[in-house]
This record gives C-alpha cells, structure tokens and sequence, in this order.
C-alpha cells in the first residue's frame, strides 16, 4: 500500500522546496539532486520519495537512469486551493492600508 502525505506538510520542509526549485528548471538524477545539498544521498533520497507520495515529482526511467521531473499540474492544485486565501488577506490588508490613509489625513 502506497503512503499518502499531506503535500503541505511536504513543502513546509526547506531541503524539499529547495529540491522542486532545482527540479522545476530541469529534469534531474537523484546524484545531481544530492550534489546540491550538504546531507547525504540517503537523506535526499528520503525527500525525494515524500516530493513524489505527494505527486510533487514525477519518476521516469530510461534504461537504469531514473530522472526526477517537476508536476507543475499538481502544484497547480495546491495553488489553485490556497488562492482564495491569498485573495483574502489582500483585500484585507488593502482595507487596513485605506484606513491608515484616511486616518492619517484626518
């Protein structure tokens, strides 16, 4: 049985937003992935696999070489669900900036 995880709890982490970023540009090897970080391989392998539970990246293999790609569709979603949040606050802190101005020109 395949493990789930919560793709927010996924990006929370540093090492694995740090990992798309690279990911996002290019299609990478675990090896490339890992010569980017301090950790060892073992440690970025372990990111890797939560980044593709959560359909953050995908896995394809051509002969014995695996290559990592970005799921820009899946990161769409995360997007797509947290925008009216983003929307929001925006509205919210533009409220609280106009009242700053009106108070301050009264």
């Amino acid at each position: 049985m395949e493990t789930r995880r919560d793709v927010f709890q996924a990006i929370a982490d540093p090492t694995r937003r740090a990992i798309l970023s690279l990911v996002m540009m290019q299609a990478m090897t675990p090896g490339a992935i890992a010569e980017n970080f301090d950790s060892s391989r073992q440690t970025i392998s372990k990111h890797i696999q939560i980044l593709c539970e959560c359909e953050l990246l995908k896995q394809t293999q051509t002969g014995r070489a695996i290559h990592y790609h970005f799921n820009a569709q899946k990161m769409k979603e995360v997007a797509d669900w947290i925008e009216p949040y983003r929307k929001m606050w925006v509205d919210r802190f533009s409220a609280m900036d106009d009242l700053l101005t009106e108070l301050q020109t009264a």
